[in-house]
């Protein structure tokens, strides 16, 4: 019965380790749902590379790269280098080819010569199509795919070999065997 009269409630230092613990634990719930929501809702960056090869003509004395990249992520990338075996190739011998609404799914060709000037054709899922020279960075968007030819990669020979693709955020490599064009 004695408690029940006592009118003196919790001591003032009490109080306040109370509230400060109860305020401190209410930052951090909010602080880990914040980061959880921008976490899973940031766009991220992803590059599906196919298709890839590497041509060697040894009685013409030119080689040939190409390869299929599918922008698989949430955003637009910038493809900032291209390099076949570690050697990167100027923008100039780099030829390409977008599409937002074709699947890339049959095999990619050899061209049967050296790839010269600003554009030429070559027949890509069952239609000729116009690959333009590239002077610069490549842009990508979303759900985007494109077709790389790339001409006389430095370094090429009847040997092993990979393509890589260079972005602001990462890089992509894509194993293959060096193949004689016919």
């Amino acid at each position: 019965m004695h408690l029940l009269k006592n009118k003196k409630g919790l001591s003032v230092v009490v109080t306040t380790l109370i509230i400060l613990v109860v305020s401190v634990l209410l930052a951090t719930v909010v602080t880990f749902y914040a980061i959880n929501v921008t976490t899973t809702r940031v766009q991220e960056e992803s590059l599906f590379l196919t298709k890839q090869h590497v041509w060697f003509n040894t009685t013409g004395s030119w080689a040939q790269a190409a390869i299929v990249i599918v922008n698989t992520g949430g955003k637009d990338v910038v493809l900032d280098k291209i390099a076949v075996r570690g050697q990167d190739s100027e923008w100039q011998t780099v030829y390409y080819w977008r599409t937002s609404n074709i699947t890339i799914s049959d095999d990619l060709d050899v061209t049967s010569t050296n790839i010269t000037g600003a554009s030429f054709s070559i027949t890509v899922q069952g239609a000729t199509r116009t690959f333009q020279r590239a002077s610069d960075d490549l842009t990508l968007k979303s759900g985007w795919t494109m077709v790389l030819y790339i001409m006389n990669p430095d370094s090429a020979a009847l040997n092993d070999g990979g393509i890589t693709v260079f972005t602001s955020n990462a890089q992509y490599y894509k194993e293959t065997n060096i193949e004689a064009a016919q």
